[in-house]
């Protein structure tokens, strides 16, 4: 049977197509994808985001903890709030998932995992925690729901249908979060967009999605969902990223931390292998549609599409695709799509950002 966030019944009645996502019992859209996806980048939208697991750590010593855990440098978080992206590797350098730290006190992290990695990532942290830091604890956060709400108007619109959240949330920069009542309220998201990811308790999720739609934030399903975070260049795990990639050969340098003489799980392993692959933005030239595992030709050798769609916001054809070292931004690359063999572009992404077109299909 799959499982159901507090929100499923506010899905039934907007009349959602709902499909099973990681064991979750989902909406993929309320009607037109399109719309919800446009509604996003231009004015307010909302995704139930409750299957997502708030993880917290707790306890003296858990910030020598993450510096072993996380690929990226906990210690960059030195003021309340602030949170940082990272990958949490195996031993070997591959991504065991992707995730948002919270830094909140010297004795209390929040992570935020992947739906479908939860389980896995728990048992991971508690083995790491066993070898490293055996008097820490680990708390799954499982009475939490979490909403989105993304979008040029979406603080707007969020401080309307909230009373008295104005004054605490403002002033925040991206990447920051602040403890409200019984609400966690992130300026983060998924979208390309401004906006917050709020966490709050399961039983309060409906009232909060009520005056949402109430203050004229549109419902939005995972298919948006994934479109926007496509257009953001935003890596899914899963596919642009899993256990078998490491995040040099995912986009994902940016996140690691191999200056520091710190060491971390999976550094090793990354300073060994070679890199051999990229991963870099397409933009068809032909007509059709890119998709995942799409076999990429070019000079170098061969690649494939990791994850591609229609752009609603560029009216065209996108993907990232992983693809051998050497490939530059504006190479000419073939695609094989059912029988044929098309054209893109190689670019570079994002391809979308705060409602804005990076790049000219």
């Amino acid at each position: 049977m799959l499982k159901q966030t507090p929100l499923n019944a506010k899905h039934r009645e907007a009349n959602a197509k709902l499909v099973d996502f990681s064991g979750w019992e989902m909406p993929i859209h309320y009607g037109s994808q399109i719309e919800e996806h446009h509604a996003v980048r231009r004015d307010a939208g909302m995704f139930d985001v409750s299957h997502m697991l708030p993880v917290d750590i707790k306890g003296e010593g858990v910030r020598a903890f993450l510096r072993q855990l996380l690929a990226n440098n906990v210690d960059k978080l030195q003021t309340t709030g602030k949170a940082l992206y990272s990958c949490m590797l195996h031993e070997g350098g591959g991504v065991v998932d992707d995730l948002i730290v919270y830094f909140m006190s010297e004795t209390w992290f929040r992570l935020v995992v992947n739906a479908g990695c939860a389980d896995k990532d728990i048992a991971w942290m508690a083995a790491q925690r066993d070898r490293y830091a055996p008097g820490l604890e680990i708390i799954p956060c499982r009475d939490l729901a979490m909403i989105a709400v993304q979008g040029p108007n979406a603080a707007a619109k969020f401080w309307q249908a909230l009373p008295g959240s104005e004054g605490p949330t403002r002033s925040m920069r991206p990447f920051t979060a602040v403890v409200i009542g019984s609400m966690f309220v992130a300026r983060t998201g998924y979208t390309g967009e401004d906006g917050f990811e709020i966490m709050l308790p399961a039983k309060a999720a409906p009232y909060l999605w009520q005056a949402l739609l109430e203050a004229g934030v549109k419902p939005c399903g995972l298919g948006a969902r994934d479109t926007l975070r496509l257009e953001a260049g935003m890596n899914l795990f899963g596919q642009d990223m899993d256990e078998k990639v490491t995040p040099l050969e995912s986009g994902l340098a940016w996140t690691v931390d191999l200056a520091s003489e710190r060491d971390f799980i999976g550094k090793a392993a990354l300073l060994e292998r070679p890199i051999e692959k990229q991963l870099v933005g397409l933009v068809l030239k032909d007509r059709g549609v890119l998709r995942g595992h799409q076999r990429v030709f070019m000079a170098q050798g061969a690649g494939e599409v990791t994850s591609g769609t229609f752009s609603p916001t560029l009216n065209g054809a996108i993907a990232l695709a992983r693809v051998p070292a050497g490939v530059k931004v504006g190479d000419t690359v073939e695609v094989a799509i059912r029988d044929k063999q098309l054209q893109a572009r190689v670019v570079k992404y994002p391809f979308v950002r705060n409602g804005k077109a990076l790049i000219d299909l």
